[in-house]
Protein backbone atom coordinates (compact mmCIF):
# COMPACT_ATOMS: atom_id res chain seq x y z
CA UNK A 1 0.00 0.00 0.00
CA UNK A 2 2.70 2.37 0.93
CA UNK A 3 5.15 1.28 -2.27
CA UNK A 4 1.57 2.08 -4.33
CA UNK A 5 0.91 5.83 -3.15
CA UNK A 6 4.78 6.68 -3.33
CA UNK A 7 4.94 5.65 -6.78
CA UNK A 8 1.54 7.38 -7.26
CA UNK A 9 2.90 10.38 -5.54
CA UNK A 10 6.48 11.08 -7.51
CA UNK A 11 4.76 10.91 -10.88
CA UNK A 12 1.63 13.38 -10.00
CA UNK A 13 4.84 15.89 -8.60
CA UNK A 14 7.14 15.19 -11.90
CA UNK A 15 4.11 16.28 -13.99
CA UNK A 16 2.52 18.79 -12.52
CA UNK A 17 5.55 21.31 -10.30
CA UNK A 18 3.51 21.11 -7.22
CA UNK A 19 4.87 23.17 -4.34
CA UNK A 20 6.49 21.70 -1.29
CA UNK A 21 4.94 23.26 1.70
CA UNK A 22 1.48 23.10 -0.35
CA UNK A 23 1.37 19.23 -0.91
CA UNK A 24 2.36 19.28 3.16
CA UNK A 25 -0.46 21.41 3.71
CA UNK A 26 -2.76 18.95 1.37
CA UNK A 27 -1.27 16.22 3.09
CA UNK A 28 -2.36 17.25 6.64
CA UNK A 29 -5.44 18.33 5.94
CA UNK A 30 -6.54 15.10 3.75
CA UNK A 31 -5.31 12.94 6.89
CA UNK A 32 -7.62 15.60 9.05
CA UNK A 33 -10.40 15.06 6.41
CA UNK A 34 -11.04 11.06 7.82
CA UNK A 35 -11.65 11.87 11.25
CA UNK A 36 -15.20 11.03 11.82
CA UNK A 37 -18.11 13.80 11.51
CA UNK A 38 -21.72 13.53 12.44
CA UNK A 39 -23.02 10.91 10.14
CA UNK A 40 -21.39 7.75 7.85
CA UNK A 41 -19.79 8.62 4.71
CA UNK A 42 -19.25 6.25 1.77
CA UNK A 43 -16.35 6.08 -0.28
CA UNK A 44 -17.73 8.56 -2.99
CA UNK A 45 -18.33 11.04 -0.14
CA UNK A 46 -15.34 10.82 1.55
CA UNK A 47 -13.44 11.36 -1.08
CA UNK A 48 -14.82 14.49 -2.11
CA UNK A 49 -14.60 15.87 1.21
CA UNK A 50 -10.79 14.65 1.54
CA UNK A 51 -10.19 16.01 -2.06
CA UNK A 52 -11.44 19.75 -1.47
CA UNK A 53 -9.19 19.49 1.90
CA UNK A 54 -6.62 18.82 0.48
CA UNK A 55 -6.55 21.07 -2.34
CA UNK A 56 -7.48 24.18 0.83
CA UNK A 57 -4.37 22.42 2.24
CA UNK A 58 -2.47 22.89 -0.65
CA UNK A 59 -3.85 26.88 -1.30
CA UNK A 60 -2.97 27.12 2.48
CA UNK A 61 0.66 26.02 2.08
CA UNK A 62 1.35 28.00 -1.30
CA UNK A 63 -0.30 31.44 -0.12
CA UNK A 64 2.14 31.07 3.19
CA UNK A 65 5.01 30.54 0.99
CA UNK A 66 4.11 33.31 -1.04
CA UNK A 67 3.84 35.98 1.80
CA UNK A 68 7.17 35.16 3.23
CA UNK A 69 8.61 35.78 0.01
CA UNK A 70 7.10 39.23 0.52
CA UNK A 71 8.62 40.01 3.78
CA UNK A 72 11.61 38.53 3.92
CA UNK A 73 14.68 39.66 2.63
CA UNK A 74 16.57 36.52 1.27
CA UNK A 75 15.37 33.79 -1.04
CA UNK A 76 13.79 31.27 -0.05
CA UNK A 77 15.54 27.78 -0.14
CA UNK A 78 14.23 25.29 -2.32
CA UNK A 79 13.34 22.10 -1.15
CA UNK A 80 15.76 19.19 -3.15
CA UNK A 81 15.42 16.00 -4.29
CA UNK A 82 16.29 14.45 -0.76
CA UNK A 83 13.75 16.62 0.77
CA UNK A 84 11.18 15.21 -1.19
CA UNK A 85 12.22 11.80 -0.80
CA UNK A 86 11.26 12.24 3.30
CA UNK A 87 8.19 13.90 2.56
CA UNK A 88 7.22 10.91 -0.07
CA UNK A 89 8.02 8.73 2.62
CA UNK A 90 6.31 10.30 5.33
CA UNK A 91 3.36 11.34 3.18
CA UNK A 92 2.75 7.28 2.32
CA UNK A 93 3.10 5.84 5.60
CA UNK A 94 1.05 9.16 7.03
CA UNK A 95 -1.96 8.73 4.30
CA UNK A 96 -1.83 4.43 4.80
CA UNK A 97 -2.15 4.75 8.77
CA UNK A 98 -5.08 7.80 8.24
CA UNK A 99 -7.14 5.92 5.79
CA UNK A 100 -6.93 2.54 8.11
CA UNK A 101 -7.61 4.45 11.33
CA UNK A 102 -10.48 6.34 8.96
CA UNK A 103 -11.92 2.68 8.54
CA UNK A 104 -12.32 2.34 11.95
CA UNK A 105 -13.79 6.07 12.52
CA UNK A 106 -16.54 5.45 9.79
CA UNK A 107 -17.03 1.65 11.74
CA UNK A 108 -17.67 3.60 15.06
CA UNK A 109 -20.18 6.22 12.91
CA UNK A 110 -22.12 3.50 11.69
CA UNK A 111 -22.35 1.81 15.10
CA UNK A 112 -23.81 4.85 17.00
CA UNK A 113 -26.14 5.87 13.87
CA UNK A 114 -27.78 2.52 14.16
CA UNK A 115 -26.66 1.60 10.06
CA UNK A 116 -25.33 -2.01 9.77
CA UNK A 117 -21.49 -1.11 7.44
CA UNK A 118 -21.21 -1.90 3.83
CA UNK A 119 -19.96 -5.07 3.00
CA UNK A 120 -16.43 -4.52 0.97
CA UNK A 121 -16.25 -1.05 2.45
CA UNK A 122 -12.98 -0.20 0.58
CA UNK A 123 -11.87 2.74 2.23
CA UNK A 124 -8.54 3.25 0.24
CA UNK A 125 -10.94 3.97 -2.97
CA UNK A 126 -11.25 7.16 -0.95
CA UNK A 127 -7.45 8.36 -2.11
CA UNK A 128 -7.97 8.14 -5.77
CA UNK A 129 -11.34 10.27 -5.39
CA UNK A 130 -9.42 12.35 -3.17
CA UNK A 131 -6.61 12.73 -5.73
CA UNK A 132 -8.28 13.43 -8.84
CA UNK A 133 -10.65 16.21 -7.10
CA UNK A 134 -7.91 18.00 -5.48
CA UNK A 135 -6.30 17.68 -8.85
CA UNK A 136 -9.05 19.35 -10.45
CA UNK A 137 -9.75 22.29 -7.80
CA UNK A 138 -5.57 22.94 -7.82
CA UNK A 139 -5.84 22.56 -11.32
CA UNK A 140 -8.87 25.25 -11.87
CA UNK A 141 -6.96 27.75 -9.50
CA UNK A 142 -3.88 28.04 -12.18
CA UNK A 143 -5.97 28.22 -14.93
CA UNK A 144 -7.37 31.64 -13.13
CA UNK A 145 -3.58 32.15 -11.46
CA UNK A 146 -2.45 31.74 -15.41
CA UNK A 147 -5.10 34.28 -16.89
CA UNK A 148 -4.52 36.66 -14.50
CA UNK A 149 -0.91 36.51 -15.09
CA UNK A 150 -1.02 36.51 -18.84
CA UNK A 151 -3.51 39.80 -18.68
CA UNK A 152 -1.12 41.58 -16.60
CA UNK A 153 1.73 40.91 -18.89
CA UNK A 154 -0.33 42.49 -21.06
CA UNK A 155 -1.48 45.49 -19.42
CA UNK A 156 2.04 46.27 -17.94
CA UNK A 157 3.29 47.82 -21.52
CA UNK A 158 1.26 50.93 -20.43
CA UNK A 159 1.12 50.96 -16.55
CA UNK A 160 3.53 49.84 -13.65
CA UNK A 161 3.97 46.48 -13.56
CA UNK A 162 2.01 45.94 -9.96
CA UNK A 163 -0.87 47.57 -10.69
CA UNK A 164 -1.43 45.76 -13.56
CA UNK A 165 -1.11 42.45 -11.51
CA UNK A 166 -3.26 43.88 -9.14
CA UNK A 167 -5.92 44.87 -12.06
CA UNK A 168 -5.94 41.41 -13.99
CA UNK A 169 -6.31 39.63 -10.37
CA UNK A 170 -9.34 41.42 -9.70
CA UNK A 171 -10.63 40.96 -13.38
CA UNK A 172 -10.12 37.37 -13.26
CA UNK A 173 -11.43 37.03 -9.90
CA UNK A 174 -14.74 39.00 -11.05
CA UNK A 175 -15.13 36.97 -14.59
CA UNK A 176 -14.89 33.93 -12.62
CA UNK A 177 -17.36 34.80 -10.14
CA UNK A 178 -19.42 36.28 -12.56
CA UNK A 179 -19.26 32.98 -14.41
CA UNK A 180 -19.77 30.82 -11.74
CA UNK A 181 -22.48 33.05 -10.22
CA UNK A 182 -24.51 34.03 -13.41
CA UNK A 183 -24.05 30.74 -15.45
CA UNK A 184 -23.29 27.87 -13.67
CA UNK A 185 -25.42 28.85 -10.29
CA UNK A 186 -28.13 30.43 -11.97
CA UNK A 187 -28.28 27.03 -14.99
CA UNK A 188 -27.83 25.28 -11.77
CA UNK A 189 -31.00 26.59 -10.50
CA UNK A 190 -33.31 27.09 -13.13
CA UNK A 191 -32.99 23.36 -13.94
CA UNK A 192 -33.47 22.13 -10.54
CA UNK A 193 -36.56 24.96 -10.24
CA UNK A 194 -37.89 23.53 -13.72
CA UNK A 195 -37.39 19.93 -12.10
CA UNK A 196 -39.10 20.45 -8.99
CA UNK A 197 -41.87 22.42 -10.35
CA UNK A 198 -42.83 19.72 -12.54
CA UNK A 199 -42.94 17.93 -9.64
CA UNK A 200 -45.07 19.60 -7.76
CA UNK A 201 -47.72 19.42 -10.37
CA UNK A 202 -47.68 15.69 -10.18
CA UNK A 203 -49.66 13.55 -8.20
CA UNK A 204 -47.99 10.73 -6.32
CA UNK A 205 -49.77 7.12 -7.26
CA UNK A 206 -52.53 6.62 -4.99
CA UNK A 207 -53.85 9.74 -3.75
CA UNK A 208 -57.06 10.68 -4.95
CA UNK A 209 -59.06 13.61 -4.22
CA UNK A 210 -61.09 13.48 -1.27
CA UNK A 211 -64.06 12.66 -0.94
CA UNK A 212 -64.73 14.52 2.65
CA UNK A 213 -65.66 17.97 2.93
CA UNK A 214 -63.56 18.26 5.85
CA UNK A 215 -60.78 18.58 3.47
CA UNK A 216 -59.45 21.03 1.21
CA UNK A 217 -59.48 19.52 -2.10
CA UNK A 218 -62.56 18.14 -1.07
CA UNK A 219 -66.52 18.78 -1.60
CA UNK A 220 -67.07 22.66 -1.14
CA UNK A 221 -63.67 22.92 -1.02
CA UNK A 222 -62.09 26.98 -1.52
CA UNK A 223 -59.14 25.47 -2.82
CA UNK A 224 -59.19 23.19 -6.19
CA UNK A 225 -57.43 19.50 -5.70
CA UNK A 226 -55.13 21.08 -8.86
CA UNK A 227 -53.84 23.84 -6.76
CA UNK A 228 -52.98 22.50 -3.64
CA UNK A 229 -49.16 20.83 -5.08
CA UNK A 230 -47.91 17.71 -5.25
CA UNK A 231 -47.48 17.41 -0.79
CA UNK A 232 -50.79 19.51 -0.86
CA UNK A 233 -52.48 16.66 -2.11
CA UNK A 234 -51.04 14.21 0.23
CA UNK A 235 -51.59 15.56 3.14
CA UNK A 236 -54.67 16.07 2.77
CA UNK A 237 -55.70 12.85 1.08
CA UNK A 238 -53.44 11.16 3.94
CA UNK A 239 -53.75 10.42 7.99
CA UNK A 240 -55.70 8.30 10.18
CA UNK A 241 -58.86 7.80 9.01
CA UNK A 242 -62.52 7.81 11.49
CA UNK A 243 -62.37 4.04 11.66
CA UNK A 244 -58.41 3.68 12.97
CA UNK A 245 -58.86 6.58 15.23
CA UNK A 246 -62.38 4.68 16.44
CA UNK A 247 -60.02 1.32 16.80
CA UNK A 248 -57.75 3.15 19.07
CA UNK A 249 -59.42 5.54 21.48
CA UNK A 250 -62.38 2.62 21.91
CA UNK A 251 -65.15 5.08 20.89
CA UNK A 252 -66.90 6.39 17.96
CA UNK A 253 -64.54 8.91 16.53
CA UNK A 254 -64.81 12.48 14.66
CA UNK A 255 -63.42 12.84 11.22
CA UNK A 256 -60.46 15.26 11.25
CA UNK A 257 -60.32 18.76 9.51
CA UNK A 258 -57.41 18.90 7.37
CA UNK A 259 -56.68 22.33 5.26
CA UNK A 260 -54.14 23.05 2.82
CA UNK A 261 -53.11 26.01 0.84
CA UNK A 262 -51.23 25.66 -2.18
CA UNK A 263 -48.93 28.49 -4.24
CA UNK A 264 -51.37 28.33 -6.98
CA UNK A 265 -54.30 28.24 -4.07
CA UNK A 266 -53.93 32.93 -4.36
CA UNK A 267 -51.15 34.81 -5.82
CA UNK A 268 -49.16 36.10 -2.13
CA UNK A 269 -48.62 34.20 1.39
CA UNK A 270 -51.00 36.65 2.88
CA UNK A 271 -53.46 35.93 0.18
CA UNK A 272 -53.15 32.25 0.50
CA UNK A 273 -53.29 32.39 4.57
CA UNK A 274 -56.34 34.77 4.48
CA UNK A 275 -57.42 31.57 2.21
CA UNK A 276 -56.95 29.40 4.45
CA UNK A 277 -58.47 31.21 7.41
CA UNK A 278 -61.60 31.14 5.55
CA UNK A 279 -61.31 26.99 4.51
CA UNK A 280 -61.10 26.70 8.70
CA UNK A 281 -64.20 28.48 8.94
CA UNK A 282 -65.64 26.61 6.33
CA UNK A 283 -65.34 23.38 7.97
CA UNK A 284 -65.75 24.14 11.53
CA UNK A 285 -62.32 24.13 12.16
CA UNK A 286 -62.66 26.74 15.26
CA UNK A 287 -65.18 24.77 16.93
CA UNK A 288 -62.57 21.39 17.50
CA UNK A 289 -60.86 21.33 20.33
CA UNK A 290 -56.95 21.46 18.67
CA UNK A 291 -56.37 23.51 16.07
CA UNK A 292 -52.17 23.06 15.29
CA UNK A 293 -50.91 25.61 12.46
CA UNK A 294 -48.12 23.70 10.49
CA UNK A 295 -45.27 25.46 8.43
CA UNK A 296 -44.19 23.48 5.83
CA UNK A 297 -40.80 22.30 4.83
CA UNK A 298 -39.43 23.63 1.43
CA UNK A 299 -41.37 21.62 -1.45
CA UNK A 300 -44.50 22.24 1.13
CA UNK A 301 -44.71 18.51 3.06
CA UNK A 302 -45.39 18.21 6.45
CA UNK A 303 -44.14 15.23 8.23
CA UNK A 304 -46.97 12.61 8.57
CA UNK A 305 -45.41 11.07 11.86
CA UNK A 306 -45.49 14.36 13.47
CA UNK A 307 -48.76 15.74 13.15
CA UNK A 308 -51.25 12.73 13.37
CA UNK A 309 -50.53 11.96 16.51
CA UNK A 310 -52.58 14.67 17.74
CA UNK A 311 -55.84 13.27 15.65
CA UNK A 312 -55.34 9.81 17.36
CA UNK A 313 -54.80 11.83 20.94
CA UNK A 314 -57.76 13.93 20.48
CA UNK A 315 -59.59 11.30 18.98
CA UNK A 316 -60.22 13.29 15.36
CA UNK A 317 -61.50 16.51 17.50
CA UNK A 318 -58.82 18.13 16.01
CA UNK A 319 -58.34 20.78 12.48
CA UNK A 320 -54.96 20.92 10.97
CA UNK A 321 -53.93 24.04 8.58
CA UNK A 322 -50.74 24.16 6.47
CA UNK A 323 -49.37 26.43 3.68
CA UNK A 324 -46.96 26.10 1.02
CA UNK A 325 -44.40 28.70 0.06
CA UNK A 326 -42.17 26.97 -2.42
CA UNK A 327 -41.90 23.73 -4.28
CA UNK A 328 -37.95 23.41 -3.69
CA UNK A 329 -36.06 20.79 -1.32
CA UNK A 330 -35.53 22.17 2.01
CA UNK A 331 -31.73 23.11 1.94
CA UNK A 332 -32.27 24.98 -2.05
CA UNK A 333 -35.14 26.63 -0.01
CA UNK A 334 -32.85 27.81 2.35
CA UNK A 335 -30.75 29.42 0.03
CA UNK A 336 -33.26 31.24 -2.19
CA UNK A 337 -36.45 30.63 -0.20
CA UNK A 338 -35.58 31.21 3.09
CA UNK A 339 -37.37 34.72 2.99
CA UNK A 340 -40.62 32.90 1.85
CA UNK A 341 -40.13 30.48 4.64
CA UNK A 342 -40.78 33.80 7.55
CA UNK A 343 -43.09 34.90 5.59
CA UNK A 344 -45.42 32.05 5.52
CA UNK A 345 -44.60 31.14 9.14
CA UNK A 346 -45.62 34.73 10.09
CA UNK A 347 -49.03 35.29 7.65
CA UNK A 348 -50.47 31.75 8.62
CA UNK A 349 -49.97 32.22 12.01
CA UNK A 350 -51.01 35.87 12.25
CA UNK A 351 -54.23 35.56 10.22
CA UNK A 352 -54.86 32.33 12.14
CA UNK A 353 -54.64 33.97 15.47
CA UNK A 354 -56.75 37.11 14.11
CA UNK A 355 -59.47 34.87 13.42
CA UNK A 356 -59.12 32.63 16.78
CA UNK A 357 -58.40 35.72 19.15
CA UNK A 358 -62.07 36.90 18.47
CA UNK A 359 -63.79 33.92 19.84
CA UNK A 360 -64.64 33.60 23.25
CA UNK A 361 -62.02 32.62 25.27
CA UNK A 362 -64.45 29.44 26.57
CA UNK A 363 -65.10 28.23 22.96
CA UNK A 364 -61.32 28.72 21.30
CA UNK A 365 -59.82 25.36 20.68
CA UNK A 366 -56.20 24.97 22.10
CA UNK A 367 -53.94 26.79 19.37
CA UNK A 368 -50.81 25.06 19.00
CA UNK A 369 -47.72 25.96 16.40
CA UNK A 370 -45.64 22.78 14.48
CA UNK A 371 -42.81 23.41 11.90
CA UNK A 372 -39.86 20.61 10.78
CA UNK A 373 -36.37 21.84 9.63
CA UNK A 374 -36.79 24.94 7.37
CA UNK A 375 -40.93 24.73 8.47
CA UNK A 376 -39.14 25.16 12.00
CA UNK A 377 -37.62 28.37 10.83
CA UNK A 378 -40.83 29.53 9.28
CA UNK A 379 -42.83 28.76 12.48
CA UNK A 380 -40.47 30.72 15.21
CA UNK A 381 -40.74 33.33 12.84
CA UNK A 382 -44.17 34.27 14.07
CA UNK A 383 -42.71 35.73 17.91
CA UNK A 384 -40.66 37.81 18.72
CA UNK A 385 -39.61 35.98 21.63
CA UNK A 386 -40.58 33.49 24.45
CA UNK A 387 -43.16 35.98 26.23
CA UNK A 388 -45.29 36.31 22.68
CA UNK A 389 -45.41 32.36 22.83
CA UNK A 390 -46.42 32.29 25.90
CA UNK A 391 -48.80 35.08 25.73
CA UNK A 392 -50.32 33.68 22.07
CA UNK A 393 -50.23 29.96 21.55
CA UNK A 394 -51.36 26.60 23.94
CA UNK A 395 -48.01 24.87 22.83
CA UNK A 396 -45.20 24.88 20.03
CA UNK A 397 -43.26 21.59 18.73
CA UNK A 398 -40.42 22.28 16.69
CA UNK A 399 -38.45 19.59 14.90
CA UNK A 400 -34.90 19.95 13.49
CA UNK A 401 -34.44 23.81 13.63
CA UNK A 402 -32.22 24.80 11.24
CA UNK A 403 -28.93 26.29 12.96
CA UNK A 404 -30.05 29.93 11.37
CA UNK A 405 -33.36 30.06 13.20
CA UNK A 406 -33.19 33.35 15.40
CA UNK A 407 -35.33 32.26 18.28
CA UNK A 408 -34.07 28.93 18.86
CA UNK A 409 -30.48 30.54 18.67
CA UNK A 410 -31.36 33.39 21.03
CA UNK A 411 -32.62 30.55 23.74
CA UNK A 412 -29.67 28.25 23.10
CA UNK A 413 -27.51 31.52 23.82
CA UNK A 414 -29.11 32.53 26.83
CA UNK A 415 -29.66 28.81 28.03
CA UNK A 416 -28.85 28.33 31.47
CA UNK A 417 -25.28 28.20 32.77
CA UNK A 418 -23.77 24.96 32.63
CA UNK A 419 -26.38 23.09 30.21
CA UNK A 420 -25.08 21.86 26.86
CA UNK A 421 -25.51 23.52 23.80
CA UNK A 422 -26.93 19.77 21.95
CA UNK A 423 -29.12 19.87 24.97
CA UNK A 424 -30.20 23.24 26.77
CA UNK A 425 -31.49 23.78 29.57
CA UNK A 426 -33.64 27.24 29.69
CA UNK A 427 -34.79 29.43 32.47
CA UNK A 428 -34.68 25.97 34.53
CA UNK A 429 -36.92 24.59 31.42
CA UNK A 430 -40.09 26.53 32.68
CA UNK A 431 -41.29 27.16 29.68
CA UNK A 432 -39.05 25.86 26.87
CA UNK A 433 -37.50 22.41 26.78
CA UNK A 434 -34.85 20.79 24.31
CA UNK A 435 -34.86 16.48 23.39
CA UNK A 436 -33.20 14.14 21.43
CA UNK A 437 -35.45 11.05 22.97
CA UNK A 438 -38.42 13.53 23.96
CA UNK A 439 -39.01 10.23 26.27
CA UNK A 440 -36.57 10.58 28.36
CA UNK A 441 -35.25 14.05 28.00
CA UNK A 442 -38.22 15.90 28.70
CA UNK A 443 -38.46 15.25 32.43
CA UNK A 444 -35.61 17.09 32.94
CA UNK A 445 -35.05 19.35 34.38
CA UNK A 446 -37.04 18.26 37.59
CA UNK A 447 -38.55 21.78 38.31
CA UNK A 448 -41.97 22.51 37.09
CA UNK A 449 -43.04 22.52 33.46
CA UNK A 450 -45.23 25.40 33.01
CA UNK A 451 -48.30 25.77 29.87
CA UNK A 452 -47.50 26.75 26.99
CA UNK A 453 -45.08 24.28 26.77
CA UNK A 454 -42.15 24.72 23.65
CA UNK A 455 -40.58 21.73 22.76
CA UNK A 456 -37.37 21.48 20.19
CA UNK A 457 -36.71 17.88 19.30
CA UNK A 458 -32.96 18.32 17.69
CA UNK A 459 -30.55 14.88 17.71
CA UNK A 460 -26.56 15.45 18.73
CA UNK A 461 -25.90 14.02 15.43
CA UNK A 462 -28.32 16.28 13.13
CA UNK A 463 -26.43 18.27 10.35
CA UNK A 464 -29.35 20.81 9.84
CA UNK A 465 -28.72 21.91 13.61
CA UNK A 466 -25.27 21.88 13.77
CA UNK A 467 -24.70 23.13 10.19
CA UNK A 468 -23.07 26.65 10.31
CA UNK A 469 -20.92 29.06 7.94
CA UNK A 470 -19.11 29.57 10.74
CA UNK A 471 -18.35 26.23 10.98
CA UNK A 472 -15.38 27.11 8.85
CA UNK A 473 -13.22 28.85 11.15
CA UNK A 474 -14.46 28.90 14.80
CA UNK A 475 -15.19 25.95 16.95
CA UNK A 476 -18.85 25.51 18.44
CA UNK A 477 -19.69 24.95 21.45
CA UNK A 478 -21.30 21.93 20.91
CA UNK A 479 -17.60 20.53 19.43
CA UNK A 480 -16.36 22.09 23.17
CA UNK A 481 -18.30 20.04 25.39
CA UNK A 482 -19.04 16.21 25.53
CA UNK A 483 -20.15 14.55 22.32
CA UNK A 484 -24.36 13.64 22.13
CA UNK A 485 -25.22 10.30 22.80
CA UNK A 486 -24.92 9.51 19.02
CA UNK A 487 -21.97 11.49 18.35
CA UNK A 488 -18.66 9.82 18.44
CA UNK A 489 -16.16 11.03 20.86
CA UNK A 490 -13.51 11.46 18.54
CA UNK A 491 -15.30 14.08 16.65
CA UNK A 492 -12.90 17.30 16.48
CA UNK A 493 -13.55 20.52 15.01
CA UNK A 494 -10.39 20.87 12.16
CA UNK A 495 -10.73 24.80 10.67
CA UNK A 496 -12.15 24.01 7.14
CA UNK A 497 -12.08 20.51 7.40
CA UNK A 498 -15.57 20.33 9.77
CA UNK A 499 -17.17 22.48 7.46
CA UNK A 500 -17.35 20.31 4.68
CA UNK A 501 -17.80 17.56 6.41
CA UNK A 502 -20.86 18.98 8.14
CA UNK A 503 -21.74 20.24 4.95
CA UNK A 504 -21.86 16.77 3.32
CA UNK A 505 -23.53 15.10 6.02
CA UNK A 506 -26.82 17.51 5.65
CA UNK A 507 -26.78 15.30 1.82
CA UNK A 508 -27.60 12.32 3.57
CA UNK A 509 -29.21 13.66 6.64
CA UNK A 510 -32.22 11.28 6.95
CA UNK A 511 -30.49 8.21 5.30
CA UNK A 512 -30.12 7.00 8.85
CA UNK A 513 -32.66 5.47 11.66
CA UNK A 514 -34.84 7.00 13.44
CA UNK A 515 -33.48 8.84 16.01
CA UNK A 516 -30.48 9.71 14.37
CA UNK A 517 -29.78 12.54 11.99
CA UNK A 518 -32.94 14.56 10.60
CA UNK A 519 -34.80 11.33 11.04
CA UNK A 520 -36.73 11.55 14.20
CA UNK A 521 -39.83 9.23 13.09
CA UNK A 522 -42.23 8.67 15.97
CA UNK A 523 -40.47 11.32 18.30
CA UNK A 524 -43.41 13.86 18.14
CA UNK A 525 -45.39 11.54 20.15
CA UNK A 526 -44.07 11.87 23.53
CA UNK A 527 -43.14 15.34 22.96
CA UNK A 528 -47.10 16.57 21.74
CA UNK A 529 -47.91 14.13 25.43
CA UNK A 530 -46.18 16.30 27.15
CA UNK A 531 -47.19 19.64 25.43
CA UNK A 532 -51.03 19.35 24.98
CA UNK A 533 -52.25 16.13 26.23
CA UNK A 534 -56.02 15.22 26.42
CA UNK A 535 -57.44 14.70 29.35
CA UNK A 536 -56.89 11.24 30.98
CA UNK A 537 -53.59 11.04 28.90
CA UNK A 538 -51.36 8.51 30.50
CA UNK A 539 -47.51 7.22 29.84
CA UNK A 540 -48.66 3.95 28.96
CA UNK A 541 -51.47 5.41 26.04
CA UNK A 542 -48.01 7.35 24.78
CA UNK A 543 -46.41 3.86 24.82
CA UNK A 544 -49.23 2.38 22.54
CA UNK A 545 -49.67 5.13 20.20
CA UNK A 546 -45.64 5.46 19.26
CA UNK A 547 -45.31 2.18 17.35
CA UNK A 548 -48.39 2.83 15.27
CA UNK A 549 -46.94 6.39 14.81
CA UNK A 550 -43.66 4.27 13.63
CA UNK A 551 -45.35 2.06 11.66
CA UNK A 552 -47.04 4.45 9.48
CA UNK A 553 -50.49 4.48 11.04
CA UNK A 554 -50.92 7.84 10.03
Amino acid sequence: MIGTVRRLWQRVLHRWHYSFVGVTGAVVLFCLSLTPSLLPRGNLLQGLISGISAAIGYGIGVLAVWMLRNIVVRPLPRPGPVAWRWLAGIAATTVTIFLYLGAGWQAEVYRLAGVDRPAGYGFPTVLLVAVLTAAGVVGLFRLLRSAAARIAAFGGRWIRPAAARVIAGALVAVIALGVLNGVVINGFFAVTDNAFRSINNETQPGTEPPADALRSGGPGSLMPWASLGNQGRRFVADGPSAQQLQQFAGQAAMRPIRVYAGLASAPTSRERAALAVRELERTGAFDRKVLCVITTTGTGWVDEKSVAPLEYMYNGDTAMVGLQYSYLPSWLSFLVDEQRAHEAGRDLFNQVYGAWSRLPSSHRPKLVVFGESLGAFGAESAFSGVDDIRNRVDGMVLVGPPNSSALWQQIVDERDAGSPEVLPIYEQGATVRFAGDPASDLDHPANAWNNPRVVYLQHASDPIVWWSLRLIVSRPEWLAEPRGRDVSPKVRWIPFVTFWQVTADMAFSTGVPAGHGHNYGPSAVPAWADVVPPQGWTPDRTAELTPIIASGGG
